[in-house]
């Protein structure tokens, strides 16, 4: 891989996925210090509400909803399921005795950083497609020829556009880890 590979695309990636770690362990170890540790019983809640509520922006790019700019929407979906998973992956450093909820962690944490992925691929490849456009705009190309040569890199564009065929599956993977937690902690809620 090429140092600017690294330099501008996956080391701040990981650097954001790291931030977004620590931040819940932060937030985790603030919440026992105030002794506060009982909130992590009940922080699954309004996370996995938040995480819900962020499909507003997938039920409008389905057309289930007219209403709603997608842009902004978009912007809503990124926010919400990033803080919900934040509040989760808080609530799921309870569960250190069980295999159940850690596996749907990791799961939610593949699914942000796979959305984290995709965001990034797509900005990248946006910006190349129009630096390359305007380029052969300079060159005084006509839009046809334009169009010829970017050809490739519009389908290329347009593959890592479907890189929801990665993120959705992970997602769905993650909801059903999430509702067979949920499950057993109503069936086992009693148990000592």
């Amino acid at each position: 891989m090429s140092v600017t590979l690294w330099r501008h695309h996956l080391f701040p990636l990981l650097g954001v996925f790291a931030a977004f770690i620590f931040a819940a362990i932060l937030c985790g170890l603030l919440l026992q210090f105030l002794g506060l540790d009982w909130t992590f019983r009940y922080l699954g809640i309004p996370g996995a509400a938040l995480i819900l509520i962020s499909f507003v922006y997938s039920l409008r790019k389905r057309k289930f909803i007219k209403s709603g700019n997608a842009k902004a929407l978009l912007a809503f979906h990124e926010w919400t399921a990033t803080l919900g998973s934040l509040i989760v992956l808080i609530h799921s450093g309870r569960h250190v005795h069980s295999l159940l909820p850690w596996f749907a962690s990791i799961a939610m944490c593949v699914n942000v950083i796979s959305g984290f992925v995709g965001k990034s691929l797509l900005k990248h490849s946006r910006q190349r497609v129009q630096r390359e456009k305007d380029n052969l705009q300079k060159k005084g190309l006509s839009e046809e020829e334009i169009e010829q040569r970017l050809l490739w890199d519009a389908v290329a564009l347009d593959a890592m556009g479907k890189w929801r065929k990665v993120h959705i599956p992970i997602f769905i993977i993650f909801v059903f880890l999430a509702v067979g937690h949920i499950v057993s902690t109503f069936v086992f809620r009693n148990v000592p």
